[in-house]
């Protein structure tokens, strides 16, 4: 081929010379004697001109057949603004058909008429539309700066283990038996968090690793069973110094992918903030609707869901105002009812002001005291909508912060190309367990608690906080990590205390522990889930969209229709049978 140009490359300072171009029909628009194509490849379209002297020969082109055009660039009488190359166009002198194409199954274009579905079982095509292929792109761009700017930071990347040791703490794993070892198991890493902490202990100081993880879990919109992570650790540095290298990473990704200038220092807020305000451990922060208490002024309220709900230790009443929120219909604010019950709580007090009158089925339970009260809190103005939720803190604060993100999403609160960026830090270090009756750790076990809250661990764990830090952009969580622990006395501890046996400890960390023993430095880390990264940046609804063959809701692949079964004589050989 004689390729000369790509697709988006021609302008009208290219009038008057002869180029070659190739790509795929995106477009045939017939006009009598002329035939307009729209020429797509990877960088764009160009229209292509064919007069009469050639319609003979393209008479059976029809949209994704692939071709080689020659021609003349001329200047075009009526601009396309929309198209980079939308002054000029190409009158061909000369058309081959590279392949031909059937009728594909789905519209190849910015906006399809696919379900989901058909898009994942025709992938290849669905990767054709541009939108998909600039994801992808833009994906490849925040990998690239990510990297140089590690590698300039002094960052080495070092490749660690896909198969590895069950460790059935944390996620469900995926199990990979061993045809060599009968009976015996590999599990496909969930991160490479030991490792890299192995690394450390190496003495390598700076280490990162664009790495496939796997978790066994239930699928949704910002989750993969196999997805990809920026993994990243130091020694040597503290947890303020660790985070000023991030945050010059993400600065660096901001510019050179999306020519954007992000403020630094980023801004910090601790874990009870975000859910005292926010009912959410990764605040969006793109718009207001913050929760408020109201503990204050119910505290000897005769209504019995309030009565109920303080007579817990840590209970709360905990309202959102949505300004103008009153023309919204009963129907609508039962949608929001149940967001609050799929959400933990038990439902949801809904109120209006209207005529600066407080109205609702609920008004009748409260005093003219409390009536002043919530109005002068809540600096209630005519139109407002409250919504109010009572329970223990924790369930009261995440139904009431879904109900905020449905409040978002129903009435467009927050802009996609507004990016809000925020360190949650501060996190409690455990979180009890009631079903199992034990602590199970926050982040993970090896996260380093607070040096001055150390005194605490054994006497009264659930006070004691960690030195761990999640980045969140836009309401999601696109990186998490810490501090580790290095002293091995405290990392036994840990393990004690969420209710490992010394046995337990040796059989499944004991090689972790010993390394230990051997001159841990200092260190820290943190990892960045590359696919949700990707997904705000680009703007994309799913993570599906910046993944170029991904599983669907199902945990199903459409176009391989993988997982599938297996012969007996693969079962064999692996020591394994169907039950």
């Amino acid at each position: 081929m004689n390729r000369t140009h790509h697709n988006n490359e021609l302008n009208k300072s290219n009038v008057g010379q002869k180029v070659s171009l190739v790509g795929w029909v995106a477009k045939r628009r017939n006009f009598g004697a002329m035939v307009f194509i729209d020429l797509r490849d990877r960088n764009g379209i160009t229209q292509i001109v064919i007069d009469e002297t050639l319609t003979d020969s393209v008479k059976e082109i029809r949209n994704e057949y692939l071709l080689e055009v020659s021609g003349e660039v001329l200047l075009r009488k009526d601009a396309n603004p929309k198209l980079a190359s939308g002054e000029i166009e190409v009158k061909a002198s000369k058309v081959i058909i590279i392949n031909s194409a059937e009728l594909t199954p789905m519209i190849i274009a910015d906006e399809t008429d696919a379900l989901e579905d058909t898009r994942l079982k025709y992938r290849y095509l669905d990767l054709r539309r541009p939108m998909m292929q600039k994801r992808l792109i833009q994906r490849a761009k925040i990998v690239q700066t990510m990297r140089n700017c590690l590698d300039d930071a002094g960052f080495i990347d070092i490749e660690t283990p896909m198969l590895t040791k069950s460790t059935p703490e944390g996620s469900r794993e995926y199990l990979v038996p061993s045809r060599v070892h009968a009976g015996q198991f590999y599990a496909l890493a969930q991160s490479p968090q030991i490792f890299k902490q192995m690394l450390m202990v190496a003495g390598f100081e700076r280490y990162y690793q664009v790495a496939r993880c796997f978790r066994d879990e239930d699928l949704r919109a910002d989750r993969q069973l196999d997805f990809t992570q920026v993994d990243i650790e130091a020694s040597f540095l503290n947890e303020v110094e660790f985070r000023a290298v991030i945050e010059d990473m993400v600065s660096t990704v901001m510019d050179k992918v999306l020519g954007l200038k992000l403020q630094l220092p980023l801004m910090t807020m601790s874990y009870a903030d975000a859910m005292h305000f926010y009912g959410s451990d990764k605040p969006d922060l793109r718009f207001g609707l913050k929760l408020q208490e109201l503990k204050q002024i119910f505290n000897q309220s005769t209504f019995a869901v309030f009565q109920n709900a303080l007579s817990f230790k840590d209970g709360v009443i905990k309202a959102i105002v949505f300004e103008k929120g009153s023309v919204m219909t009963r129907k609508e604010t039962d949608e929001l009812t149940e967001v609050a019950k799929k959400n933990g709580s038990k439902g949801l007090v809904v109120l209006k002001y209207q005529n600066n009158a407080l109205e609702g089925s609920v008004v009748k339970f409260m005093s003219p005291e409390e009536i002043s009260g919530l109005c002068e809190v809540l600096s209630l103005k005519e139109g407002d909508l409250i919504l109010i939720t009572a329970d223990k803190y924790e369930k009261a604060c995440n139904a009431l912060g879904a109900v905020r993100l449905a409040l978002r999403d129903k009435f467009d609160l927050a802009k996609k190309d507004d990016f809000k960026y925020l360190w949650v830090v501060d996190f409690p270090l455990f979180e009890y367990n009631e079903e199992e009756d034990r602590y199970v750790a926050k982040h993970h076990p090896f996260t380093r608690p607070k040096e001055d809250e150390l005194h605490l661990l054994k006497s009264d764990p659930a006070s004691v906080h960690a030195c761990a830090y999640d980045l969140v952009l836009n309401g999601f969580e696109v990186a998490g990590g810490s501090m580790r622990i290095y002293d091995q006395n405290v990392q036994k501890m840990m393990f004690e205390i969420i209710g490992f046996t010394k046995e337990q400890i040796e059989s499944r960390f004991g090689f972790f522990i010993d390394a230990f023993q051997y001159g841990t430095p200092p260190h820290g880390g943190i990892a960045f889930g590359l696919d949700r990264f990707a997904m705000v940046l680009t703007q994309s609804d799913s993570i599906r969209d910046v993944i170029a063959f991904p599983k669907n809701a199902s945990a199903r692949c459409p176009l391989t229709d993988a997982p599938t079964p297996v012969d007996a004589k693969q079962l064999d050989e692996l020591h394994l049978a169907i039950k």
